[in-house]
């Protein structure tokens, strides 16, 4: 669908959003940060513990009988070692990409259930039909967390978002509304899973909550490609170590 058609609902043309962009666009978008992000992780943010592994050269007492070692032995013996470290330093490796992948993306709650998504609704102040920017995500004084690696853009307070935070990352802004505390400062650098603030009641709401809203350049997309990214994303993952 191209971005000039807008989106139908029953019949009518409205207001052009992200979702009448090429979802294909925004999922390729979404997996060159998040590799650019893994890829910074490993040298920078992850700190994952050394080998575990330890070779151990036993030396039993010569006896009279025992006749030197030839280097053609010594040789020999080497070439079957040296595959069998190989194999642990590429597992090792191969581990540790697995779980610096985890680890650059996280779930913006500690539990996700969703009260309300993305798209046109009954708003609950007027009544009538309106298009939800973002999701709505159930939370009581819950620590909200930092989606991906990027930076405090924002931190505000208004009638409509209450206190808020947006964090930028690369092409993307994540918004998080209605929260009672912020713990970040606008420009400050955050990391996957970093604590940025809590959820409250503040602005206009009917009641505590976490209202998430994304965009793409400057366009409103579905928080939901975010949360379905970290999802594959960490499932993928443990996928990948089951079987190393």
């Amino acid at each position: 669908m191209s971005v000039n058609q807008g989106i139908f609902w029953r019949g009518r043309k409205t207001v052009p959003t992200f979702a009448s962009m090429s979802k294909t666009r925004i999922l390729i978008a979404l997996l060159l940060l998040l590799f650019g992000n893994h890829a910074k992780a490993q040298f920078n943010t992850i700190s994952c513990p050394g080998n575990r592994y330890k070779v151990v050269v036993e030396n039993p007492s010569r006896t009279t009988n025992e006749t030197e070692a030839t280097p053609e032995s010594i040789t020999s013996e080497n070439e079957k070692s040296v595959p069998d470290k190989v194999a642990l330093s590429s597992t090792d490796t191969k581990k540790k990409e697995q779980v610096a992948r985890y680890l650059s993306v996280c779930y913006p709650l500690s539990h996700i259930k969703i009260n309300s998504p993305y798209g046109y609704r009954k708003d609950p102040f007027t009544g009538k039909r309106k298009f939800h920017n973002g999701i709505d995500l159930h939370a009581r004084s819950a620590k909200v967390f930092a989606m991906m690696q990027g930076r405090v853009l924002k931190v505000g307070q208004d009638k409509v978002s209450g206190k808020y935070i947006t964090l930028q990352h690369g092409s993307f802004t994540v918004s998080y509304c209605h929260l009672s505390q912020i713990s970040v400062s606008q420009g400050q650098a955050v990391l996957p899973g970093y604590f940025v603030g809590i959820t409250g009641n503040t602005g206009r709401s009917t009641g505590e909550h976490l209202h998430i809203t994304c965009k793409f350049n400057g366009n409103s997309i579905d928080p939901m490609l975010f949360l379905k990214l970290i999802e594959d994303t960490q499932q993928s993952c443990v996928a990948a170590l089951t079987v190393l």
